[in-house]
């Protein structure tokens, strides 16, 4: 029990954290949809249907799969789609791909589904392979130690700037397969069968299989009836730091643990270092967007901390600090609704939103990707009809890995985020240095999939 116990408690904290861009992607800025495509392939579109002055509603477009959101999960699974020979719309309610924020932690699960994307390595070339982890106190005191392939050889860890993640995905796919400016304004099914969307430009188009990938406050959920994600009770500030010459940090996860407060810094690139702080708070708080409010508040929480965390503060750019209220979902069975309906189908945040205290929510969305479109192409090789116990299928192979990790997920969060003195005392001076153990911590992180 106290191995069990302590492992919970060393769970990694919110880490959740160049190709050229412009070049390969200025396609995707098209204002216009791509012509229709069959469910076998990446084949020609049909021509748009002009709209008569005296029609009461725009016509209809129709596509064969249109996935909702151009974040990690829906460009993950356009890719993966698309590497088996099924293309897709993806539908993005922003001007351009949603490029801002810091960085996430991809450990070897994640891994494994981008080599299998085929852009596994193009992205190892641009960021730093983390060696071990270290865990301090709030006064600069190391607490233990880890070197992450001491426990498991074949662990591999990075932090990954999202900015080109997102880029890299982008570019794996045609020309045209991105449409932006498309904001989801309803969604419905319809006597054929289908599922209808309408945009709020008055596009409209129906869709055999639509993919939510929408994020956290993801609509497509909302009208399957899922509930809004739980606030559990912390927020984070983010940022990622920049060093104009070299940062002078090893390649280690730092993690500083206080009462009712904890941080954490991990290298990404020779320049640039990701910082979280993660602190208590009854509720969410006003939203605020000023980064120079939000670089005064997270300076202020650890005032009094190690020095080289508030360095990093101190030389991170504007535009890469955030801060987020912390949300799950708890996908009860027998409770919650299926990730299916009909044609309809979750991936990623949209379907499971989870806290970062093990830095797999990137892992599972880009694992739901790749699972969700292997099934997919089986099925349609086999015919349309085979599609909703595909979808299905889906569904009831992920539950039983994503439960678990969401609510592991929140006990690790809730407990690192404890204020009481004596405790705290307790959880430094016996149970990190003494009890932890990285090899059952890091379980979670293997993951097997049949190749794409």
């Amino acid at each position: 029990m106290a191995k069990s116990f302590a492992s919970l408690l060393l769970l990694n904290s919110p880490l959740s954290p160049p190709s050229s861009f412009s070049q390969s992607l200025h396609h995707l800025q098209a204002k216009t949809f791509p012509q229709s495509q069959s469910y076998y392939g990446v084949g020609t579109r049909t021509k748009p249907i002009s709209a008569s002055m005296v029609e009461a509603q725009p016509p209809v477009r129709k596509e064969d799969i249109i996935i909702v959101g151009a974040g990690i999960a829906g460009l993950a699974t356009a890719v993966s789609l698309h590497r088996l020979g099924v293309g897709s719309l993806v539908l993005e309610q922003a001007e351009s791909l949603r490029t801002g924020g810091t960085s996430l932690t991809l450990f070897k699960n994640g891994w494994g589904v981008l080599d299998a994307m085929g852009v596994g390595n193009d992205l190892r070339s641009q960021f730093l392979e983390i060696q071990g982890m270290v865990v301090k106190s709030e006064d600069g005191r190391e607490l233990r130690s880890f070197r992450f392939k001491d426990e498991d050889e074949s662990q591999e860890v990075r932090a990954v700037e999202r900015r080109i993640l997102l880029e890299t995905l982008a570019n794996q796919l045609p020309t045209d397969s991105i449409h932006f400016s498309s904001k989801l304004a309803k969604i419905e099914r319809i006597e054929t069968g289908e599922t209808l969307l309408e945009l709020e430009d008055g596009t409209r188009l129906s869709g055999k299989i639509v993919i939510g990938c929408d994020g956290i406050r993801s609509p497509v959920a909302k009208w399957m009836g899922f509930s809004e994600p739980r606030y559990v009770g912390h927020c984070a500030f983010r940022g990622l730091g920049f060093f104009p010459e070299r940062m002078p940090y090893e390649p280690k996860v730092n993690y500083i643990y206080g009462r009712g407060l904890r941080a954490g810094y991990v290298p990404v690139s020779p320049t640039k270092v990701y910082w979280f702080i993660c602190f208590n708070s009854p509720s969410p708080g006003p939203k605020i967007t000023d980064p120079s409010v939000l670089k005064k508040q997270a300076r202020e929480l650890v005032r009094n901390w190690p020095s080289e965390l508030l360095n990093i503060i101190d030389l991170t750019p504007d535009d890469t600090i955030i801060r987020t209220p912390l949300v799950d979902r708890w996908l009860w069975p027998a409770i919650s609704p299926p990730a299916s309906s009909g044609g309809v189908v979750l991936v990623g945040d949209a379907w499971h939103p989870m806290t970062p205290n093990l830095g797999q929510g990137a892992c599972c969305a880009l694992e739901d990707a790749v699972v969700l479109a292997k099934k997919l192409s089986d099925a349609l090789r086999l015919g349309p009809e085979s599609v909703e116990g595909a979808l299905r299928l889906y569904g009831s192979e992920r539950w039983p890995r994503i439960f678990p990790l969401t609510i592991r997920a929140n006990l690790v969060g809730s407990l690192l985020q404890w204020d009481n003195p004596v405790v705290c005392s307790v959880r430094n001076n016996v149970i990190i240095p003494k009890l932890v153990r990285l090899g059952p911590i890091l379980e979670h992180t293997n993951f097997e999939f049949e190749p794409l």
